[in-house]
């Protein structure tokens, strides 16, 4: 079983309802705090946590989970159907 982490989204107006870290394939690349600084930060273990789901828009989180190499962010819309990665 993979080593997930799971953030609610309640921004006004988004289609993005969760984000899921995948831990074990997180590699601390950093692409997406790039991306999108205000919403994640490396803890201790140097793996990505989301410091605040709604600190961006739903481009810019799209933006961030499309730049991470391993594809350890997934996306899902309010029904539960994955909209990144595919």
């Amino acid at each position: 079983m993979a080593n997930e982490k799971e953030y609610a989204r309640t921004k006004a107006g988004s289609n993005i309802s969760k984000i899921v870290v995948d831990r074990d394939l997180c590699i601390a690349a950093v692409s997406c705090i790039a991306v999108a600084d205000a919403m994640y930060q490396l803890d201790d273990e140097s793996k990505v946590v989301v410091t605040d789901a709604n600190a961006v828009d739903d481009e810019t989180l799209i933006m961030s989970a499309e730049s991470c190499p391993t594809k350890a962010i997934h996306l899902f819309d309010k029904a539960g159907n994955k909209i990144f990665p595919k």
